[in-house]
Formats: structure tokens, C-alpha cells, sequence
């Protein structure tokens, strides 16, 4: 029997249920164990309104969380999210989780007249691209991605 999940939106109410899910997801790419820096990180984005967090919850336990970031496009002159932090517990994946905290994130878009949601992931990283790939993500042709280290 799968349990119902709920979506909410994180608040600081919610930071000791998501601090654990955020400190395994910065664990997953190879980042040492920082709850309470993590913590921070995430009451700082919440009290400054940079970013949005939602969080899944099932039978009250927490067991996946989704953060996006506001971003604008000049060609376009519209905002775009940055679907920046996708994690689901290892314990509820392929329950429909990710699905759900994408939907989510897809209805923040449509709701504030975004062009769209933009990702990243890394190339090994081919669970992840497959969920993207099957709830409607494509891969760019058209752009390469780079970066500075600062």
C-alpha cells in the first residue's frame, strides 16, 4: 500500500524536518556532513525570500524536498525558476515523490507567469535524467553550459 504525500511549502517551521533531507542531499554530491551549516543555509534563503522551498511529507515524516531559485530571462523578459535541489530519501524513492515535487514546482511557474524551469544534474547522474526526461525536461542542444570557480 503507498502512502498519500503531501506538498507543502517549507517555512522555518519546517527546518529540523528538512535540515536531515538537505545535509543527505549535500552528502549524495560529495560534500562533507553539515547539518548545521545546512541549517543556516536554508533559514537564510527562507528569511531573505531567495528561494523556495517545498517539502514532502508522508505519514509526517519528511521524505523529500525540492528548492528553486528566481531567475529572470532578458530575451524573454519573463522569470524563470531554477530547479536547483531535487532529493528524495533513498527509502521513498520510486514512489512517485520526485513526480510530485516536480509537479509542484511546475504549478510555482505557471503561477507566477514564468517562462519555464531550468536544471542541472551531473552526466552520471542517470536516474535523475530519466525522471526529468519522463515528466517533460529536454535536454539542450542549442546552449553550453559553463562555469567560473571563484
Amino acid at each position: 500500500m503507498e502512502l498519500a504525500v503531501e506538498i507543502v511549502q517549507a517555512t522555518p517551521y519546517h527546518i529540523e524536518f528538512l535540515t536531515p533531507l538537505f545535509d543527505q542531499y549535500r552528502q549524495f554530491y560529495r560534500q562533507g556532513s553539515d547539518p548545521e551549516g545546512g541549517r543556516e543555509f536554508l533559514l537564510d534563503r527562507m528569511k531573505r525570500r531567495e528561494s523556495i522551498v517545498y517539502l514532502a511529507l508522508q505519514d509526517g515524516r519528511a521524505v523529500g524536498f525540492v528548492q528553486l531559485y528566481p531567475c529572470f530571462s532578458s530575451t524573454s523578459m519573463k522569470r524563470l525558476w531554477i530547479l536547483n535541489d531535487l532529493f528524495v530519501s533513498p527509502t521513498a524513492r520510486r514512489s512517485g515523490i520526485g513526480k510530485a515535487l516536480i509537479a509542484r514546482a511546475r504549478e510555482l511557474a505557471i503561477e507566477t507567469s514564468a517562462k519555464g524551469l531550468q536544471l542541472s544534474t551531473e552526466i552520471h547522474n542517470t536516474n535523475a535524467q530519466a525522471l526529468y526526461e519522463q515528466v517533460g525536461f529536454r535536454r539542450d542542444t542549442d546552449f553550453y553550459r559553463y562555469y567560473m570557480d571563484l
